[in-house]
């Protein structure tokens, strides 16, 4: 029995008219998604089955291995096609692969190609896809994707390729639904079980379903399906069993070679497994019929055997000299120490060509875990490859510093050229971590190490190193100096150049905005041009904060999405974190506040000054709002950026706590904060800062010189309203016009403010409004939003919805889990998400501010 293709008619026929329009030259994207369990796999071979004749189907597989082979998927279609995308393969390089792609389905006829469990597929595959599919509508192909959506956290890698998918005209989306009553109702009647108990402990999981009827135990889902699993297994004799054992510790199809070559007999070997359900076997590979069923087996398996299993399946892939991916994957399974040093390293640096950094602090960490007796030279180059990597995925917590610092301590006292390398990465990433003091120290120290040895275009990038230092200090004369000495000793060399001008345009964006923008501009255009991912990427960055402070906000259109594209596709995920970031900025700017908590909450794990940077735009909106929980994140957001010590972290969260406390009719409340951070900006900030500070000031009480400049807050504080409400009009910034509006006594000019505040959902400065108006004699003020309309003030989504009312009922993550049918770390996801939308730091915490907003009970 399998109830995989029942209820999927509907489904079929919406590939099938993929494939028609590929016939025809038309091409498009399905996506198909579901939970576990649900049917994909199924639903893919059904539509195999189907398909029109003459398209060529092409297929690929994303495996769960413990770090995803680079370009898996994509060396399972080349098989299947011409030697060209083989010998782009071989190369590593995305591009090439891409480009191979483009030609090999431009030219070789109609085609479905299918990519399966893209939930496992690795950033390399991922990017390959991104360039693939944004060129799809002019290619004779029915390109088909099928990924879990229960496991898919807010960072999972494949979170931007569905954002690309979703601004596609040609895309069809499938999410596969459980079953219904009926079905259920159906399938146990024919093997005689009672079908509202089968349905109560399944939920309607096609799987769970079949292998609950399969066992003939409903009283343990979903412990019974390994029960079940194991059931099955005991039908097997011995020589069976152990050959299913064997494959099950592969985590993906295995190919008919490596059958042969591990199982005694081969297939047909195997034909019991088949007829008990356990395997599905085609003629150039055998799989298990689920992934499910898979990991049960091995879950069944003793140690001593599993650890045999992947021995064998390891000698085999040894002698082909198969993916380095996958013999790491199987050598850490047998416990083979001398593969995994042998091989670890030769992984990570194929990972390091195709852009897989993921994969490649995962081979990297293999490797060190081990701890390799090397050369110190050899070891120290070792832990700086795995630093710097951890570095561009994502530098939080101590693991990128420890790195280098091991780097550093095994480089001292040999080759000066290394050491200062090291220690100038040591300095970036205690930047990272918010220890200006660490990063200036370790700058420093590279500088002596490297001064008098005819280094000098390594130098002039040290000197470049401590120029940013300075300029995100706001040092803006120290900066400067170092800048033009890096730009005299090495301007010549394009990284060096890209990184100093951009310097030069950081610290003259607190004196001329004219002045900077010029050299931020040449700054990624020598990144561009020299091809140098992490120098673009921070050209934007730079580029992008500068334009949103003097509100050039539809450049800062345009460079988002090409800074995110670039971040997304170099696989810089700091940096895309960032941009992402600066993208909220614009969205609170632009009125989209449904928008920036999501944008923004990835930041929340990041280092201390994402974290304080991602509080201060979060709780600005929550205090807009009027949503529970600002306090606390702008005192936290306060907290972390007096740490760190930058006018760029202080000033943001002064102004915000000072907003928050004038909406909350307590001015004076700020007016220590607001003081010190305006001290600060007097010596380190750019104008916009300190125009806003000194509005602040003003109106918390505190006497302070009326600033300068054509900067809207400037005019604010000049008491010029209407230019600055102009201004803020022109930028299409309408929670700041309104705010300027605010400010004039003509009751026209109120009104107009009230219809822009309660459209954003800004409660209390439209009760403000209404005030004024009621102040001014005005009798018919108009009413604000029922209150009963705005049903889920938090944006969150339905099933953060479900999480936060079974938080309440005093449900663990495990018991919620069990409830919805999801994973843990699934749940996991979703309470993250649903704190970082509540504003809160624990479960007693999101319950009661979810009972404030209605949303959960008190």
């Amino acid at each position: 029995m399998d109830g995989g293709l029942l209820e999927r008619e509907d489904q079929l026929a919406t590939l099938m008219r993929a494939a028609d329009a590929a016939s025809v030259g038309d091409g498009s994207v399905v996506v198909v998604a579901g939970e576990a369990g649900i049917g994909k796999s199924a639903l893919v071979r059904a539509f195999a089955a189907a398909r029109p004749p003459g398209l060529r189907w092409l297929i690929g597989w994303c495996d769960d291995l413990a770090t995803a082979r680079v370009l898996g998927p994509l060396r399972d279609l080349a098989a299947d096609v011409g030697d060209p995308l083989a010998s782009a393969l071989e190369t590593g390089d995305r591009g090439a692969v891409g480009d191979a792609l483009l030609r090999e389905l431009t030219s070789g006829g109609p085609a479905v190609v299918v990519i399966e469990d893209l939930h496992w597929a690795d950033e390399a595959s991922l990017d390959v896809l991104r360039f693939l599919v944004r060129r799809i509508e002019n290619l004779p192909v029915a390109l088909v994707l099928t990924h879990r959506d229960d496991e898919l956290g807010p960072e999972h890698p494949l979170r931007p390729l569905l954002g690309v998918l979703s601004r596609l005209p040609r895309l069809r989306r499938l999410r596969l639904p459980r079953l219904s009553l009926a079905s259920v109702r159906a399938l146990s009647s024919a093997e005689g079980r009672d079908p509202e108990r089968v349905f109560g402990v399944t939920a309607g999981n096609p799987y769970f379903v079949t292998e609950v009827l399969g066992s003939g135990d409903t009283d343990g889902v979903p412990l019974t399906i390994a029960d079940s699993v194991h059931a099955r297994l005991l039908n097997l004799d011995a020589a069976t069993r152990i050959a299913v054992e064997t494959l099950a510790v592969v985590p993906s199809a295995v190919e008919r070679w490596l059958v042969d070559t591990v199982v005694a007999g081969g297939i047909p070997a195997l034909a019991a497994a088949e007829h008990n359900g356990i395997l599905h076997i085609d003629p150039d590979r055998v799989g298990f019929r689920h992934e499910l069923t898979r990991l049960a087996v091995v879950d069944t398996m003793l140690s001593a055997r599993r650890t045999h299993a992947h021995g064998r399946v390891l000698d085999a892939l040894l002698e082909r000299d198969a993916d380095a991916s996958r013999i790491v994957h199987h050598a850490a399974g047998a416990g083979r120490r001398d593969v995994l040093l042998d091989h670890g390293p030769r992984a990570a640096r194929q990972a390091i060509t195709a852009g897989a950094h993921r994969q490649a602090v995962a081979h990297l960490a293999l490797v060190l875990d081990q701890q390799p007796e090397l050369p110190p030279a050899q070891l120290a180059e070792l832990w700086e490859r795995f630093g710097v990597e951890c570095y561009t995925t994502s530098p939080r917590g101590q693991v990128a510093r420890d790195a280098l610092e091991r780097a550093v301590s095994l480089r001292r006292g040999g080759d000066p050229l290394p050491l200062a390398t090291s220690l100038r990465w040591l300095s970036r990433i205690a930047w990272w971590q918010g220890d200006v003091t660490g990063a200036m120290a370790a700058g420093d120290e590279a500088i002596t190490v490297l001064a008098g040895t005819g280094h000098d275009a390594e130098l002039a990038m040290l000197f470049s190193n401590q120029s940013q230092l300075h300029a995100l200090a706001g040092r803006d004369a120290e900066a400067i100096a170092l800048g033009e000495r890096a730009l005299a000793l090495g301007g010549h060399v394009p990284t060096v150049r890209t990184h100093a001008l951009n310097n030069l345009g950081v610290a003259h964006s607190r004196t001329s905005y004219a002045a900077a923008r010029p050299l931020l501009l040449e700054s990624l255009a020598v990144a561009h041009e020299a091809g140098d991912s992490e120098q673009t990427c921070r050209a934007y960055v730079n580029l992008i904060w500068t334009d949103l402070q003097n509100l050039r906000l539809d450049d800062v259109d345009a460079s988002v999405r090409e800074g995110f594209a670039h971040a997304e596709t170099a696989e810089f995920i700091t940096f895309a974190n960032y941009l992402q970031l600066e993208q909220a900025w614009l969205a609170g700017l632009r009125g989209q506040w449904d928008r920036v908590v999501d944008l923004a909450g990835a930041a929340l794990d990041g280092t201390r000054p994402f974290r304080a940077a991602a509080l201060t735009i979060i709780g600005q909106l929550r205090a807009r709002q009027g949503a529970a929980g600002a306090e606390d994140l702008l005192d936290e957001a306060w907290d972390i950026a007096i740490d760190v010590g930058e006018c760029q972290r202080v000033a943001p969260a002064a102004c915000a706590i000072g907003e928050a406390a004038e909406l909350a009719g307590q001015p004076g409340a700020a007016l220590g904060r607001l003081r010190a951070a305006y001290d600060l900006a007097e010596r380190f900030g750019t104008e916009p800062v300190r125009a806003e500070l000194a509005y602040r000031l003003r109106r918390a009480g505190e006497t302070v010189p009326i600033p300068t400049g054509d900067h809207p807050y400037a005019a604010l504080a000049q008491g010029d309203w209407r230019r600055a409400y102009e201004r803020w009009r022109a930028a299409q910034c309408p929670y700041e016009s309104a705010v300027a509006l605010s400010h004039s006594s003509d009751p026209d000019d109120l009104r107009t403010a009230l219809g822009v505040l309660d459209d954003l959902g800004a409660a209390p400065l439209a009760a403000a409004v209404r005030a004024r108006l009621r102040l001014l004699g005005v009798t018919a003020v108009p009413r604000g939003p029922i209150g009963a309309t705005r049903t889920n003030p938090a944006g969150l989504t339905d099933r953060q919805l479900d999480v936060v009312r079974l938080l309440a009922d005093g449900s663990t993550n495990a018991e919620i889990a069990a409830r919805l049918v999801l994973s843990v770390r699934t749940v996991d996801s979703h309470v993250a998400a649903a704190f970082a939308k509540l504003g809160a730091h624990s479960r007693r915490d999101a319950v009661a501010r979810a009972a404030d907003l209605g949303i959960a009970p008190p």
